[in-house]
């Protein structure tokens, strides 16, 4: 989904939110908030829907949810009486209103160079868009290891760009040695550890391969 509101754009394919050319932040739960209000628009949700969306199986207050609406309202440059888009429904949840549009994605050429996860001799190639890393059976990423989460981390290659968000797991995810609060850029040679588990995130070109280019010291 990628949808057009003021000056901002939403992208649930590359996990962005724009607004002009620039990215702003927003934390993996307001994100899955206003993603949860553009794809229900213009019908509002109830504070029970979007705390089940939002915290399954978890028991948390309603002023969660406020606080997740004023840091979306922020973030798209809406304060106070002037915010309109995102809608209180007093006395029961939050709806998205106003103009929204359904936008194209822009066409780009395709990748020569592959992005991939280093784990000794195993190579796991990452694939255009979301990868989730984790101990789930269906994850992109699997990693068999009970300091992993059943959906642990996300990793977006979006062209050339690849960046990683921690999913709320509960032994964390570290980039280059630092607990990621937020999502950030990777570059090849990075160490990701996701729990206890270190991975080691290379971009090849075409010609390169997997031997030639493991560091030194990789786990087996």
């Amino acid at each position: 989904m990628r949808v057009c509101f003021g000056d901002c754009t939403f992208d649930s394919e590359t996990r962005e939110l724009l607004r002009g050319d620039k990215t702003v932040h927003l934390s993996p739960k307001a994100f899955r908030f206003l993603e949860f209000l553009l794809e229900n628009r213009p019908r509002a949700i109830s504070k029970a829907d979007l705390q089940e969306r939002i915290w399954p199986d978890t028991f948390v207050t309603e002023a969660n949810l406020a606080s997740l609406a004023a840091e979306i309202r922020e973030a798209i440059g809406e304060e106070g009486r002037s915010a309109h888009h995102v809608r209180t429904v007093y006395g029961f949840g939050y709806a998205f209103s106003g103009e929204a549009d359904e936008a194209p994605r822009p066409t780009s050429a395709p990748a020569s160079r592959r992005h991939s996860l280093l784990d000794g001799n195993r190579e796991i190639r990452l694939g255009e868009g979301e990868n989730i890393v984790g101990r789930d059976v269906d994850a992109i990423v699997r990693i068999d290891d009970p300091t992993v989460s059943r959906h642990h981390a996300r990793i977006l290659v979006a062209g050339g760009a690849v960046t990683v968000e921690d999913l709320g797991s509960k032994n964390g995810s570290f980039l280059d040695g630092k607990r990621l609060r937020a999502a950030r850029r990777v570059e090849s040679g990075s160490i990701l550890k996701f729990g206890s588990v270190p991975l080691t995130f290379r971009t090849f070109s075409p010609d390169e391969s997997t031997e030639s280019a493991r560091p030194n010291g990789a786990r087996r």
